[in-house]
């Protein structure tokens, strides 16, 4: 069996060596046949003659040959092919349409399984990544769909559990290194010793993180990132045993890890915001941590035991969560959810991303219906030359392997074109970077999309060749040769007579309504979320972070004292026209929210306290950032640690619990044991995460009585923004250069990527639309002027009879806007189901909205009009007698 693969391959590369050899023994036998003619005294012509004869003819006994070493089949193969190439080279432009179109179609799908394929079928990069889940707390009945758990919580859950293997806690946040040229601010994660094995760390310098770690007394260590490592440390090789300063601290350098260990936001969503970290610290447990479930901050990770489900696992968190709810008074709709890790990557992605990849196969199906048509068409001009095939004794089966072999070659064209369409496709969305679609950087043409490319390109040129093959062999080979291959038995004018090539005009208009309903629906939306108001003025407005943190800063009034100094030196820029501060601000990670007590106000039995966004911010916030005062006054410079704390809050919160306007004067508190505080003023509700996100209620307490220590500093500039920003980091580090200044950006710029995911799903799909309406239209083009063409004949009686050419255009355009109503028709149902689906994805339309679904009506029907205009004005002027004279 080797032997005869390795022939067939030898034949395969060496054709022309294998027919030689074949014709050497041919030659061989005729001469020792002659031979024995010419031993029994006939001449030698005749003797060759005789054993020419005996031997039969030499085409023949080469094909039996062929046929006895099972080449047979891979030479009519290769044969078909170069067939098809010259055929190819007959019809450049109809080869060129057909290959664009399945460029088209292949390269959108080849795209978007790449990107489907590594959000939902790459596993994550950490080992037994099936069993990895992270924990979260929910109470929907008092508005928190998640929140952080709390380092008592991690002890009941570690202790008590029946299910995982293994638990982890961390907690997240930013830090500032002193003791180098400048303070550079760096993501920490403090975790417990084991989170680094369980996501699969390993060291390239040093060791991870050990148990003795986690003890309270033990000595500070930490574990840099290898992207910290080269960036900050040069890639120092002595940097273990370094002590270095985080936050005041020193401590030691025990490892690096190696390049590619990765833990993004996407994974594990830390209460700091932090995005990639860059050192990670031990998180030492004591026993007051165990009692500790007031600062629910932690992130808690857990890898499930062999065997066990999630939803056995969700069950058994399930009764501890039961347990703390009784036991800590918790809201009655409190709970603790285990997530998967997959999950909790792409969750919030995946609705969006199973619409484009149903909009692409869409794409595609119409690319190949397009497809379908032209090898019709293609088909039907060759009539004569398949009649004449035919004739000769090729028989249908040959016929049709012919053309499907045309079919898939076109289909394999299409496919590497489409492949390299893809490829840019990728680029130019990572350049985009929408932000917050996870997993962006690990798109790659792996041989898993390679696989997918090839088989769909197959599958294309198989299934959608298969019809027009099966039709151009039923040849009347009589009728054709008569007729020269001129529309033997088209039917003239009418599409009726065409009904697969009419079919496959209607599905592709079908098909094209619903993702032009869906990019219609889209675009509707994402114009309402961009007219959406945030709350604030974002034009003129430069942000950046600054983090006083450490033992410099550990005492409360040189907190104040800094902002208060940075604030004064910006504000003597030339440029800037007011200048603030605040904790958090809106439309970034950045979150802080907490329990408030009302004066007067007792919650109900099941809900023990309120939950609002909490904000410290300085006196000229507000102005700063154009946030309408709407009763009261803001802060001011004589609101201070030694006066009556006071706040601001907004207009939310005052409508729930001052609906009447008398919210000045009253009193909030933070807890207990916190004092009271005396609201002065009400602002306007900020957009905090996202336009289409309903906020909380916020309230905002003056930063001089709770001074924090990393905030937000934003100016208001009479011209570019971004052009003061180098301008306002100096002014910092003139203060004081250990102090880090990062994350800079424009407020439009932040209001900008805040609708990026919004933007980037809006774009693709209606750039799929687009695909989807143009093919639509090439397909109608198509199918009439193949139509006006090859009822020429037809044409040219009628306007001999005396049809005026007004009639012969009513005709032409009552035969393709039939077509496209038709469609029209038929995609509608298909169109409110797509719709419906993407629902989610929509803000403030409808999935029905009757202007959207008017406008794509309007807009297919005028295509369709714009498609028949053509080929009907060719008809109208078809010469009767130049016609009938070639017929």
């Amino acid at each position: 069996m080797l032997d005869d693969l390795l022939y067939r391959l030898r034949s395969l590369f060496h054709r022309n060596a294998m027919e030689d050899e074949i014709e050497d023994e041919l030659r061989y036998h005729i001469e020792r046949e002659a031979e024995k003619y010419r031993r029994a005294g006939v001449s030698p012509e005749e003797a060759l003659r005789r054993a020419r004869l005996t031997l039969g003819g030499s085409e023949q006994v080469k094909q039996r040959v062929r046929e006895s070493r099972g080449t047979r089949l891979l030479d009519d193969l290769l044969q078909d092919l170069r067939y098809a190439l010259r055929s190819f080279r007959q019809t450049p432009a109809i080869t060129l349409m057909i290959v664009l179109s399945l460029a088209i179609g292949i390269g959108a799908n080849t795209a978007i399984f790449t990107v489907t394929s590594t959000l939902m079928l790459k596993p994550l990069p950490y080992p037994h990544a099936d069993r990895l889940a992270i924990l979260w707390l929910r109470s929907p009945g008092i508005g928190i769909p998640q929140d952080w758990p709390s380092p008592g919580q991690y002890h009941d859950i570690k202790t008590q559990n029946h299910v995982f293997e293994d638990t982890a806690i961390a907690i997240g946040g930013g830090s500032t290194i002193t003791g180098l040229s400048r303070g550079v601010k760096v993501d920490v994660i403090a975790a417990s010793w084991n989170l680094l094995p369980m996501l699969g760390a390993r060291p390239l310098h040093g060791r991870l993180l050990s148990p003795e770690d986690d003890k309270p007394k033990s000595a500070k260590t930490v574990i840099l990132t290898y992207a910290l490592w080269q960036r900050l440390f040069s890639a120092d090789p002595n940097i273990l045993g370094r002590s270095i300063t985080i936050d005041g601290d020193a401590s030691t350098v025990v490892g690096v890890l190696t390049p590619d260990f990765r833990l993004n936001r996407e994974v594990m969503p830390t209460v700091g915001g932090v995005d990639k970290p860059d050192l990670f610290m031990p998180l030492p447990e004591d026993a007051k941590n165990a009692e500790n479930y007031g600062e629910e901050n932690y992130n808690i990770l857990a890898r499930l035991k062999p065997g066990v489900t999630m939803r056995e696992a969700q069950s058994d968190i399930k009764v501890i969560a039961e347990r703390l709810r009784v036991e800590k008074h918790r809201d009655s709709t409190f709970t603790i959810s285990v997530v998967p890790l997959i999950e909790q990557v792409v969750g919030d992605v995946r609705t969006a991303m199973l619409i484009l990849f149903g909009a692409v196969a869409l794409v595609l199906l119409i690319a190949c219906t397009n497809v379908a048509n032209l090898l019709l068409a293609r088909a039907t001009v060759r009539q004569r030359e398949i009649a004449i095939r035919a004739a000769l004794g090729a028989g249908r089966l040959r016929v049709i392997r012919q053309l499907l072999s045309e079919s898939v070659l076109v289909a394999l064209l299409g496919g590497a074109a489409g492949l390299g369409l893809a490829a840019g496709s990728l680029a130019i969305a990572r350049r985009m970077h929408p932000g917050n679609i996870p997993r962006l950087d690990e798109l790659s043409i792996d041989p898993r999309v390679l696989g997918f490319t090839l088989a769909v390109s197959l599958l294309t040129g198989i299934l959608f060749g298969l019809v027009p093959a099966l039709r151009a062999s039923r040849v009347d080979v009589t009728s054709s040769l008569k007729t020269g291959g001129r529309a033997a038995k088209t039917g003239g004018l009418n599409v009726r007579h065409d009904k697969v090539r009419g079919a496959l005009v209607i599905v592709e208009l079908a098909i094209s309504l619903p993702l032009l309903a869906g990019a219609g629906l889209l675009v509707r939306s994402f114009m309402h979320l961009a007219r959406v108001p945030p709350g604030f003025n974002p034009q003129h407005v430069i942000s950046m972070q600054v983090s006083a943190e450490g033992l410099k800063y550990n005492d409360r009034n040189q907190r104040v004292q800094f902002y208060q100094a940075v604030e004064d030196r910006v504000a003597h820029l030339s440029g800037v026209t007011a200048e603030g501060a605040v904790s958090s601000l809106p439309l970034t990670p950045s979150v802080g929210w907490g329990g408030i007590q009302v004066e007067g106000y007792v919650p109900p039995p099941n809900q023990p306290e309120l939950q609002v966004d909490v904000r410290e911010a300085t006196p000229g916030y507000f102005g700063a950032m154009q946030i309408p005062l709407r009763m009261g006054r803001a802060f001011s410079a004589t609101d201070t640690a030694n006066t009556q704390p006071v706040i601001v809050i907004d207009q939310k919160m005052a409508n729930r619990f001052w609906p009447h306007g008398d919210a000045l004067g009253k009193r909030i508190r933070g807890g207990d044991k916190s004092p009271w505080s005396v609201i002065v003023g009400v602002v306007g509700v900020v957009k905090e995460y996202g336009l289409d996100l309903d906020t909380r209620m916020v309230v905002y307490f003056a930063h001089a009585q709770h001074p924090d220590g990393t905030m937000f500093l934003v100016a208001r500039t009479s011209s570019d923004p971004a052009g003061m920003a180098d301008a306002i980091v100096q002014q910092v580090n003139a203060l004081d250069s250990n102090v880090p200044v990062f994350d800079v950006a424009t407020m439009e710029r932040r209001v900008h990527d805040s609708v990026a995911r919004q933007r980037f799903a809006m774009t693709m799909l209606s750039g799929f639309a687009v695909f989807a309406v143009i093919l639509a239209a090439i397909g109608v083009y198509g199918v009439m002027s193949f139509l006006v063409t090859q009822g020429s004949g037809d044409i040219a009686i009628r306007m001999a009879l005396g049809a005026r050419p007004r009639r012969i255009l009513s005709l032409v355009f009552q035969q393709g806007m039939g077509l496209t109503l038709t469609g029209i028709l038929a995609g509608l149902l298909g169109a409110f189901a797509l719709t419906r689906v993407m629902s989610s994805l929509l803000f403030g339309v409808s999935a029905t909205d009757p202007l959207t679904f008017a406008s794509v009506l309007a807009l297919l029907i005028v295509i369709g009009l714009a498609a028949c205009y053509f080929p009907a004005r060719r008809a109208t002027r078809v010469d009767p007698i130049v016609a009938l004279r070639t017929e």
